[in-house]
């Protein structure tokens, strides 16, 4: 969906001070495993945000990102991509979603890029192509590697709308190689629709985890799958149906199925290559097409609701805490 209201709501924020920066705990919580390049490299004053610019595929990307607060220029750090919707950028994707908050993201590195003419590749509305957007991340992993003291074995990405199916994307192709986990929210899979599209999906490794959050009420990357403002989108159903295919889940139906919240909230889990819960699933009845959260944000009020039963947030990062790249 192309939240216009949503980002210029964000904007005009930010503007008069509304988001200041968000307290951060002392975290001692991360990894042991052996950093990349860029340890040693000191970066004072971390809670400030930082704003950087590569050279790929021809043309300038751009990307912001935080630091934890904890920062030491010798310690490997788990990395989150952040993907935001079409007609955003990533800043709008950190307010909304609030990830770089401690009680999210306390000991990683967050990383929030910008798609070019606001929109990530694979949807009919997209600037440019699916390989070179795959090839941006490529680029912007070397660039943090070189620059930051990253954790090689927990990288994970994760994005709304547009930028959720883009992350699907990443999963099927080469450049997934370099993630540990997936986790999408609202996703429109264009890419992944069915057919030619879908049988072109090679994921680097399996099992490979991957979450997915929906509103059964999304009028605008419907549950049931359809025509979408980008092209054809599947049925979530469908979609996690071909994953569980992918990951060897069995037979393919969830291991465990979880209500709550009266019913309003479905959690589905499937065990895939022995272990449990590589991907998961939560549909939540009367959301929209939103960021799941129980404090209002930008995108419920773009969709015309308020808060929700869960906290998206807290459940992907959660869930990337369980799952380092083999």
């Amino acid at each position: 969906m192309r939240l216009s209201i949503y980002t210029t709501a964000i904007a005009a924020a930010i503007i008069t001070g509304a988001f200041a920066a968000p307290a951060r705990a002392d975290d001692a919580s991360v990894s042991a495993a052996a950093g990349t390049a860029g340890c040693s490299k000191p970066h004072p004053f971390p809670s400030v945000p930082r704003y950087r610019s590569i050279a790929s595929g021809g043309r300038s990307r751009s990307y912001s990102l935080h630091l934890p607060s904890n920062f030491s220029e010798n310690t490997p750090y788990p990395v989150v991509l952040g993907f935001h919707g079409s007609s955003s950028i990533g800043l709008f994707f950190e307010v909304d979603t609030k990830l770089s908050e401690s009680r999210f993201s306390a000991n990683k590195i967050m990383v929030y890029p910008n798609g070019v003419g606001g929109a990530w590749a694979g949807a009919n509305y997209s600037e440019i192509s699916v390989d070179e957007d795959l090839q941006f991340v490529s680029d912007l992993l070397d660039d943090l590697r070189a620059e930051y003291c990253v954790d090689e074995s927990r990288i994970y990405a994760t994005g709304m709308s547009n930028g959720g199916g883009f992350v699907n994307t990443i999963a099927c192709s080469a450049a997934g190689a370099a993630f540990a986990a997936f986790a999408a929210a609202s996703g429109s899979f264009y890419t992944d629709s069915g057919g030619a599209a879908s049988a072109a999906c090679a994921p680097a490794r399996a099992p490979l985890p991957l979450l997915e959050i929906h509103g059964a009420a999304d009028a605008s990357v419907r549950y049931a799958g359809g025509a979408g403002e980008g092209g054809a989108l599947p049925p979530v159903a469908e979609w996690l149906a071909r994953w569980a295919a992918r990951n060897a889940c069995g037979d393919g139906a969830p291991a465990s199925v979880d209500l709550s919240f009266g019913g309003k909230v479905r959690r589905e889990r499937w065990t895939c290559g022995g272990a449990e819960g590589v991907v998961e699933h939560w549909r939540v009845e009367d959301m929209g097409h939103c960021w799941a959260s129980t404090e209002i944000n930008f995108s419920q009020i773009a969709a015309g609701e308020g808060p929700t039963y869960i906290q998206a947030s807290r459940i992907i990062m959660d869930f990337f805490d369980r799952f380092a790249k083999p």
